[in-house]
């Protein structure tokens, strides 16, 4: 199917595309090996001050978040 890409850089995905991935509004977007790949990612609602309540009673500091991170980050690098 043919898609165009408008003056603004965005691309409209055919419906027939689309209705294989309902509810879906959010993409990852990679190039790789002459092609544009889109990848479907779910995002989630986030409330940040039931998260912190939630940190405070398991007793979790801000630091333990960032080394999380930090780990995670270190880990994904080392996969891709």
């Amino acid at each position: 199917m043919l898609s165009k890409l408008t003056a603004k850089n965005q691309l409209t995905i055919p419906k027939k595309i689309l209705a294989h991935l309902p509810g879906v509004r959010y993409f990852e977007v990679e190039f790789t090996e002459g092609r544009i790949v889109l990848r479907p990612v779910k995002v989630y609602d986030a409330d940040l001050d039931t998260i912190r309540d939630k940190m405070k009673k398991i007793g979790l500091k801000q630091d333990c978040v960032a080394e999380a991170i930090r780990w995670v980050r270190s880990n994904c690098e080392e996969s891709s």
